[in-house]
């Protein structure tokens, strides 16, 4: 068991501690701005006049990156329907609308993949020293668990990260099953576990499931991006060992 500090807040008896990956240990504003920004132009060729209402639906307003958008905190399931959606109003079937969405995304994050987003300044650092403490780390992202793999390999996490977990089918944030399988699979109980994430579906996911904390982190200053914290950061060497 371990002592956590952060701020003027401690949480005690903690086991293990959870992070989102995009926004929270990735810094992915790039890569996801241009995700969203090739994706519309790849549809609106497709379907002329489309662009700019589905930039506002990804939150995508010129070049800035709404953290709490769509492309920000949903997963990519979530954003096919979303985006499907959009051209289903258009009058196209269903099943035709779905298929142009995944394919314009899909094409997009070809286009725009083929650089890694970086981590952000000191997250390799609190990584090794959390794991040396003896606590059990893993990430719970809205990214697919491919693209959790992809990352953990692509920095080298994998001496410190114990599960890399996305969402491919079924539930995804907020629903608290998603935090009940992680704590499973890393053997330990919610109570016992912290959630660090940048995003209010973090918070409310991990509240609901009763976990040990929520740390909301806001690398840009927002703390209104992480409402039910217990505590908002905005640097993750602000979590300290005791």
């Amino acid at each position: 068991m371990v002592t956590i500090k952060c701020r003027d807040v401690i949480f005690s008896n903690i086991q293990a501690i959870l992070f989102d990956k995009n926004g929270t240990l990735e810094d992915s504003e790039v890569f996801l701005r241009s995700l969203a920004q090739k994706a519309a132009r790849i549809v609106d060729a497709q379907i002329p006049g489309i662009g700019e209402p589905l930039l506002m639906a990804f939150g995508v307003n010129g070049d800035v990156l709404d953290p709490a958008g769509l492309v920000s905190v949903a997963s990519r399931r979530e954003t096919e329907i979303a985006t499907a959606a959009y051209i289903a109003e258009t009058g196209r079937g269903w099943f035709e609308s779905l298929k142009i969405a995944r394919q314009a995304l899909a094409d997009a994050e070809k286009y725009v993949g083929e650089t890694p987003s970086p981590l952000f300044v000191g997250s390799l650092e609190i990584l090794k020293n959390l794991s040396e403490a003896g606590l059990k780390l893993g990430i719970l992202s809205a990214a697919t668990t491919a693209e959790v793999q992809e990352f953990v390999e692509t920095h080298q996490l994998s001496n410190y990260i114990q599960l890399e977990m996305g969402v491919d089918e079924g539930p995804s944030k907020p629903d608290p099953v998603l935090f009940f399988q992680a704590c499973a699979e890393l053997g330990v109980e919610p109570s016992s576990t912290l959630m660090v994430g940048d995003s209010a579906g973090d918070m409310q996911m991990a509240r609901n499931a009763q976990a040990a904390g929520c740390i909301g982190i806001t690398w840009i200053n927002q703390p209104e991006n992480v409402p039910g914290a217990d505590v908002v950061i905005n640097q993750l060497d602000e979590i300290q060992i005791l």
